[in-house]
């Protein structure tokens, strides 16, 4: 994929992720790809909307930026601003902004076979007990 489709990819990733539709976000990724949030892994389409559906729905107003797309043979990195207010049953009602990354590996399809994707989970925490700074 050439470097305006990975950016027209990117693009529709990120309003994939603001549609509060997880399946949205989950048909970018193979029938068996796998995205992991800071290790921990999401195999297949169904537990990737079931990451993307958490988020969602624990931040029904959800705002995600890409940052910047970093496009490297064999390796395009995806840096992102997530924004939100922890709204969703059982949540804080506190605001959070924070940043992260997802590091991809598409596959022949144009889909993305493996996301690795991290941001600092103890960053996460400390805003939905006391809010963004």
């Amino acid at each position: 994929m050439d470097n305006d489709k990975l950016k027209e990819f990117a693009d529709r990733y990120t309003a994939a992720w603001n549609s509060q539709t997880p399946d949205n976000v989950a048909a970018f990724f193979a029938p068996d790809g796998s995205l992991y949030v800071n290790g921990s892994p999401a195999n297949g389409r169904a537990a990737i909307a079931g990451v993307a559906r958490d988020f969602m729905t624990g931040f029904p107003a959800m705002e995600l930026s890409m940052d910047t797309l970093e496009i490297q043979p064999g390796k395009v990195t995806y840096r992102w601003t997530f924004k939100g207010r922890n709204t969703g049953p059982g949540g804080t009602g506190n605001a959070v902004s924070f940043s992260g990354y997802e590091e991809w590996t598409l596959g022949s399809d144009g889909l993305i076979a493996r996301s690795m994707g991290h941001f600092d989970e103890d960053e996460y925490q400390y805003q939905l007990e006391h809010g963004a700074g």
